[in-house]
């Protein structure tokens, strides 16, 4: 990763963290030109072969995540006003869904009402892969689209677990006052914990780590988490 990496690594000590001290060391070894994300991975005890130990979930971020995501809705005509007002970046119903059959992928969430999933249903190829396809297990499948669209502008944040159960998700920009940061990512670890499946046995949450886009990872003491 160069020397810049090496050298802000070497000022991570190996051993867990309390929260707030982590984050303050992670703004501490900066060393990129640019505002970079801050991220958490959490390691769980549970077997993701197993759909009854599916971990998955939404938090709105209490301060949001810095950034706002592209927002397209796929809605009836009586919707398209409540999805435009509340701050969507594209909107329409059967036309939007060809755009998108033909190459549009501008967005960053793709939110429908549940009447639209059947049209919506032959883009699984385009959306599946790139995990933009709306799930009503993620409110992005609801009758109430104006809400979807402001909790995704708002910060919202979707995390699941991969196929090697660890959940990967951003908590925040690196300009983020410490405080801000702090609260965002214990706000995402207690929402990671409630979605712990009644399956789930032993110790749920095995390491969490933080870390910036381009900065070394640093453990969290999950047991003062």
């Amino acid at each position: 990763m160069g020397k810049k990496f090496e050298k802000a690594k070497h000022l991570v000590e190996a051993r867990p963290y309390a929260l707030g001290e982590a984050v303050a060391l992670m703004k501490k070894v900066k060393f990129a030109a640019f505002d970079e994300t801050a991220e958490v991975a959490l390691r769980l005890g549970v077997n993701p072969k197993h759909a009854d130990q599916m971990v998955r979930g939404t938090i709105v971020l209490p301060n949001g995540l810095g950034k706002s995501k592209r927002v397209a809705v796929v809605a009836p005509s009586d919707k398209i006003k409540d999805a435009q007002e509340a701050g969507a970046d594209e909107v329409g119903g059967d036309e939007l869904v060809e755009k998108i059959q033909k190459g549009y992928l501008d967005f960053d969430v793709l939110i429908a009402t549940p009447d639209m999933m059947k049209s919506i249903g032959k883009l699984g190829k385009v959306l599946g892969p790139r995990g933009l396809m709306p799930n009503p297990k993620t409110g992005t499948v609801t009758l109430d689209v104006a809400k979807a669209v402001k909790e995704v502008k708002a910060g919202k944040v979707e995390f699941r677990v991969d196929k090697n159960g660890v959940i990967h998700a951003p908590f925040g920009k690196l300009s983020f006052p410490e405080p801000n940061l702090v609260q965002n990512a214990q706000a995402l670890i207690d929402a990671v914990v409630r979605a712990k499946p009644t399956t789930s046995k032993g110790k749920y949450l095995r390491r969490v780590t933080i870390s910036s886009t381009m900065g070394p990872g640093i453990d969290i003491d999950v047991e003062r988490n």
